[in-house]
């Protein structure tokens, strides 16, 4: 939607929120009291009100086409800079839906918000007017689509995994494996959401990570580690055995696998008992499970292979007692969706590894 159709939708919204309670009076709607204001930026709607008390109050609307950090940033911005310094100003974000993380942004600034929604915050004198839990009229999933989409996601990987450095773009495409395009295209909606922040002087087109644990949540709940191709099998042998095997055979016979899941978690961050592996297996699953005596089996497995929806969950590989696991990065992701206690227990790497390392 254009900002000005947003602006149009938004006034009815505004009119009817603040027309519903006794707390302020609609006075004037439009553009009164802006010879007060900055005279070099022109806000998109000015409300006045009058409160109990007989204040009047000119309320100042910053309106942006989408409701993502980057963008409530930007209004709150130009919100503080046009009513610095002046009483009886109050400044609101607009936008068509305004995401947790805007909200929290606006709060710390002491700026209101409201979406198309009908969802907002006044706050101002003894003014609070709060509305919350209203669905999204306009859902658009398409920037977090592009940004957990696959081959996206490799070059996630490599930010998580080394969420201290800084990057040029180029770099990043290298280190990910994918194009100069894709990284390019990436960084902007990581930009967008402020998952990323630029680093150096103005003219240095470096980022670095900048929100990594609020990233990774928010791939979490994209991801599912049956995205994955699954085989399952059954062996005679007690998991450490069967483990011992795996690796002792991919190595002779040069298989890139990596462990995961319950298996990577006992050798990453004792956290739960098991009784299944699981593994990741790039190539060669019927040539490993007829060479170790699998049998596979349609329910009852103790032995879990994953075949890569990616190639990119080898990345950040560890080696613990001998044994590949993959980067807690991902063995975390893998975790969240994990129903015997994978919860617990991606909490319980999170808070123990992961957090460190940011």
């Amino acid at each position: 939607m254009k900002e000005f159709e947003i602006i149009e939708i938004l006034k009815a919204s505004i009119k009817e929120i603040l027309y519903s309670t006794s707390t302020v009076k609609v006075t004037r709607t439009g553009l009164a009291g802006t010879r007060l204001l900055n005279q070099n930026i022109k806000p998109d709607l000015v409300v006045q009100v009058e409160t109990k008390e007989k204040e009047k109050y000119f309320i100042i609307f910053e309106v942006k086409s989408a409701g993502q950090p980057r963008y409530a940033r930007m209004a709150v911005n130009q919100l503080q800079s046009l009513i610095a310094n002046k009483e009886n100003f109050y400044g609101v974000f607009g936008a068509p839906f305004v995401s947790e993380e805007s909200k929290n942004i606006c709060q710390e600034a002491g700026i209101g918000y409201i979406d198309l929604a009908g969802n907002c915050l006044f706050k101002f004198n003894n003014v609070y007017i709060n509305i919350e839990g209203r669905p999204n009229p306009y859902p658009s999933t398409r920037p977090l689509k592009s940004i957990f989409a696959k081959k996206s996601t490799r070059a996630l990987r490599v930010l998580l995994c080394n969420p201290k450095r800084d990057w040029f773009v180029k770099d990043l495409a290298k280190e990910a494996n994918i194009s100069l395009g894709q990284a390019s295209n990436l960084k902007k909606r990581l930009l967008e959401f402020e998952f990323i922040k630029g680093t150096g002087n103005e003219k240095a087109t470096k980022f670095r990570l900048s929100n990594p644990e609020v990233l990774l949540n928010r791939w979490a709940e994209y991801y599912s580690y049956r995205e994955n191709k699954i085989k399952n099998y059954y062996s005679l042998d007690d998991v450490r055995n069967i483990e011992k095997k795996i690796a002792d055979y991919c190595e002779s016979n040069q298989i890139r696998y990596a462990f995961t899941l319950t298996s990577g978690a006992s050798l990453v961050a004792p956290f739960l008992r098991y009784k299944r592996v699981f593994v990741y297996l790039s190539n060669s699953i019927e040539k490993v499970a007829l060479a170790l005596g699998w049998k596979e089996v349609p329910s009852g497995p103790n032995i879990t292979i994953l075949e890569p929806y990616d190639e990119g969950v080898f990345y950040g590989l560890q080696e613990i007692n001998g044994m590949k696991v993959v980067s807690d990065v991902q063995l975390y992701l893998d975790l969240r969706g994990y129903k015997e206690r994978g919860e617990e227990a991606a909490q319980f790497l999170l808070e123990n590894r992961l957090r460190k390392q940011w």
